[in-house]
């Protein structure tokens, strides 16, 4: 499953979200979407259970969502529930600065 931008900010802003940044240590640090925890792609993958629980929903975003999206794919076929945000980081640092 993958959310918009839009929607996905308006849910964030509604609710605590938990939020996954699946790009690499550095560039999360030079900046991300607020609350979320860096966990890179690889890492995620190799041991899925040491992050995730079963029950919950996760929000993934890398640099422009099609690593995101292999992660949600890969993860959502192991039972996890993943969200996938449109765009990744690229598209959250455009819209921030279209609309705030």
């Amino acid at each position: 499953m993958n959310i918009n931008m839009e929607d996905f900010l308006t849910k964030a802003k509604k609710e605590k979200l938990n939020i996954i940044d699946v790009r690499e240590k550095f560039q999360y640090e030079q900046g991300h979407i607020p609350n979320a925890i860096s966990i890179p792609a690889t890492y995620l993958l190799q041991d899925p259970a040491k992050y995730l629980q079963p029950n919950e929903n996760y929000y993934v975003y890398c640099q422009f969502g099609q690593v995101s999206r292999d992660v949600m794919n890969n993860l959502n076929y192991l039972g996890y529930h993943i969200i996938n945000i449109d765009g990744g980081y690229h598209n959250y640092s455009s819209f921030q600065k279209r609309f705030f």
